[in-house]
């Protein structure tokens, strides 16, 4: 077998410069590296002369769901200079790894991400035995600063290291194998030319064994996503700060400016500009360096480096170095190098320049050839059509059709992560009196890699908005708040007609909600957009009627089964009973809701003992509403006690207050003349327990009908009287009731001590 292999780590300039020298020394007939093989057909396009970093986006949607990961390249990756190495020697290239979306890597947002956790045990102990503080440091002494010389022999010890004796788990056993077969499958195609095989360095042990296991000899077939899915693979542009791990993405290699400095100038000129980047930075943002400052910071990395056995410094060597030259005071958190993940908030600004200066700022380019999904191209002559193509605030009439237009156009946009549309202000929903929305338009260079990501959800804005929201329902599963969210944004992308896409996955995120409260916020708004929204176009419309009717029936199912002693009036609960009360009145025909159903359960309800008392009597009152004739008056009668009574009334009143008022036009046994009654005969005790609740009951009549219940006491009582005096007594009841409880204790006490007078 004349296969060489050559286990990197990714983004490692070190590794980038032993592939390089490899390749050039044997001139191999193939070169394999590890890569979607499902791009491997398209090679020539990652090759057209791109300015990197540049990453190969792949996307696979199923439904409503849609998986996306991406292989960044740049200038010093292994990966990148072996398929350039390899072209302009003329060997043949190939990717070997499985697809993106194969469930081998379905949980892989990075494909070079590292693979520590698979052998964090090794790295700890290795990282005590050097006296560094975690594996990028060490990476650093073992590779990137001593010289090239052995530097194969090195990684091969370490990479064996590292991987151990340890099985790989499921998911790498089938990366491994699966790459193998096309390592035996280049070594038979060779012909006694050697091969070179470019993949991490945690598969290059398994990866020699199982090449050299006997083969077929035929080259491996490319796995197809599965039936009824999509999937595809386009190259974006990238920038340093996405690949930088202390931005939080999991890449290869921290600070990828410095490791760039270092691939092209070596390490003493990458450690001299980006001390210069640093001051210079401070400087801009009014941080005194001075010259002295400056000659301190290179003297202390020079320092550090020697004493630390380093020929040139490396990257710690520089990041202490200056800030043990440029931070004066005492530092309350561990420096950010010492560890991996994102930099903290609140770090000290000194060191975030520094961090920042490292990471570097540099975006890649695409060559103008390169192809891109059809969205990019819908997007670009949309903006362009529609004048959204500039840099200029935007004022859009919702009620122009032109502007309309617009709006969903930028909406759409919005919803799809694609960045440089700014909604500065508009309306919530379309049932407000706010007809306008202010937008501000930044174009950028991080517009394109968005829109080709975006690519992965449709050919057209309509199209990729809509799957965007589809998987965003299904994501939000008993979450109403953001199912509420969703509806919102589908109003506003103008998608309500495509309700069918996206109602199954709404159904099921409602049907599993188990909040009351926001099942009835996302009713209520739903029900008067279907009723009364122009604006948007939803007015009748199949995406309000699908939540409507879904909100329903998952609020009287909710509500049955609500079980439990006397508790206080919840009004979030309260207002929903009111949503369905609404919706049973005025869309009962239009969305398909069962009325007859819907009295039956609030029936059960109201009758029920173990519902709280709230419930009770929102279920009563939804019943008055619609129609079904009973007795109230008897219905308070056995909700009668002093910690029940007002929590009932609040669930009656909040549903049904328009029938208790019409009721007392009617003169008879109504609800205010039992109330009357009942209150009357409680002790004052009993009455300062009843009384919080019975005032937040009373609170769901507005001021001018408060007035009438008053004018109705008073004639109950054949007092002659201004009504509207009576509303503005200036006395605290709570504090009345009080004295009122006070009195009749110090009665009772006088009257058993035989002290009251006759």
């Amino acid at each position: 077998m004349a296969v060489t292999f050559v286990g990197v780590r990714h983004h490692s300039p070190a590794c980038a410069r032993l592939v390089r020298r490899t390749i050039e020394t044997l001139r191999p007939a193939y070169v394999l590296v590890e890569g979607p093989a499902d791009y491997g057909d398209r090679l020539e396009e990652l090759l057209l002369g791109h300015e990197p970093p540049i990453a190969i986006f792949s996307h696979h949607r199923d439904g409503p769901l849609v998986r996306t990961s991406w292989s960044p390249l740049c200038a010093h990756s292994p990966e990148w200079v072996a398929l350039n190495a390899g072209r302009a020697c003329g060997a043949e290239l190939r990717f070997i790894d499985l697809p993106a979306w194969h469930p081998a890597l379905a949980d892989r947002r990075n494909r070079y991400a590292d693979a520590e956790e698979r052998y964090a045990a090794v790295t700890r102990r290795l990282c005590r035995e050097f006296t560094v503080d975690d594996t990028d440091v060490l990476w650093d002494h073992l590779f990137e600063v001593p010289d090239d010389a052995d530097l194969a022999e090195r990684l091969d010890a370490y990479f064996d290291l590292v991987r151990g004796e340890s099985a790989a788990g499921p998911d790498d056993a089938a990366r491994e194998e699966y790459m193998a077969r096309w390592i035996r499958a280049a070594d038979a195609a060779a012909g006694g030319r050697p091969v070179v095989v470019v993949t991490g360095g945690f598969h290059t042990p398994a990866l020699r064994a199982l090449a050299a296991e006997p083969g077929d000899g035929r080259w491996p077939e490319v796995p197809a996503p599965p039936e009824g899915s999509v999937g595809g693979s386009f190259l974006v542009p990238f920038s340093f700060p996405r690949l930088d791990s202390f931005s939080g993405y999991q890449s290869g290699m921290p600070s990828p400016e410095y490791y760039h400095r270092l691939w092209e100038h070596g390490p003493q000129r990458a450690a001299d500009g980006l001390t210069e980047v640093v001051v210079e930075r401070l400087r801009r943002r009014g941080v005194t360096v001075s010259t002295a400052d400056l000659i301190a910071a290179r003297t202390l990395t020079e320092g550090l480096a020697r004493l630390r056995g380093h020929r040139h410094p490396a990257r710690t060597d520089l990041l202490d170095g200056l800030v043990s030259a440029l931070v004066t005071e005492d530092l309350e958190d561990p420096l950010p190098w010492s560890s991996r993940g994102p930099l903290r908030p609140g770090a000290h600004p000194v060191v975030a320049e520094m961090v920042a200066a490292l990471s570097g700022d540099r975006v890649g380019r695409l060559h103008p050839g390169t192809p891109a999904p059809p969205l990019v191209e819908q997007v670009i002559a949309e903006l362009e059509r529609l004048g959204l193509d500039g840099a200029d605030p935007v004022t859009l009439r919702l009620t122009d059709g032109g502007d309309l237009e617009r709006s969903r156009l930028l909406h759409r946009l919005r919803v799809l992560g694609v960045p440089g549309f700014g909604r500065e202000s508009g309306p919530a929903t379309g049932t407000e009196e706010v007809l306008e929305e202010r937008w501000t338009l930044r174009p950028g260079e991080h517009r394109l890699p968005a829109l080709i990501e975006a690519g992965a959800y449709g050919a057209t804005p309509a199209d990729a908005a809509m799957a965007a929201l589809e998987e965003r329902a299904a994501g939000a599963l008993g979450d109403a708040a953001a199912l509420a969210g969703v509806l919102f944004d589908a109003a506003f992308c103008g998608c309500g007609e495509l309700a069918d896409r996206i109602a199954g996955s709404i159904a099921a995120g409602i049907a599993a909600s188990p909040d009351i409260g926001a099942l009835g916020r996302v009713l209520d708004t739903m029900l008067a957009l279907w009723r009364h929204d122009r604006v948007l176009g939803l007015a009748g419309g199949p995406l309000p009627a699908v939540v409507i009717e879904r909100c329903v029936t998952r609020l009287l199912w909710l509500v049955e089964g609500l079980h439990g002693g006397p508790a206080p009036a919840e009004p979030a609960r309260l207002s929903a009973m009111a949503a369905v009360r609404d919706a049973l009145l005025h869309a009962a025909e239009g969305v398909g809701l069962d009325r007859t159903a819907a009295v039956a359960v609030a029936a059960r309800v109201s009758a029920d003992p173990q519902a709280p008392p709230d419930l009770r009597g929102a279920a009563f009152g939804l019943c008055w509403s619609l129609g079904r004739t009973a007795d109230p008056a008897r219905a308070m009668l056995g909700v009668a006690s002093p910690r029940t009574l007002g929590d009932w009334l609040a669930g009656l009143f909040a549903l049904a207050r328009e029938q208790v008022l019409a009721a007392e036009e009617t003169g008879g046994r109504s609800v205010l003349t039992v109330l009357d009654e009942l209150i009357g005969g409680l002790t004052a005790e009993e009455f300062l327990v009843a009384l919080p609740a019975l005032r937040q009951a009373f609170g769901y009549f507005p001021p001018r009908e408060r007035e009438i219940i008053a004018r109705r006491l008073l004639d109950l009582r054949g007092v002659r009287g201004s009504a509207r005096s009576l509303l503005r007594t200036t006395a605290d009841p709570v504090t009345t009731a009080q004295a009122a409880v006070l009195e009749e204790t110090v009665d009772r006490l006088l009257t058993e001590e035989g002290l009251m007078s006759g």
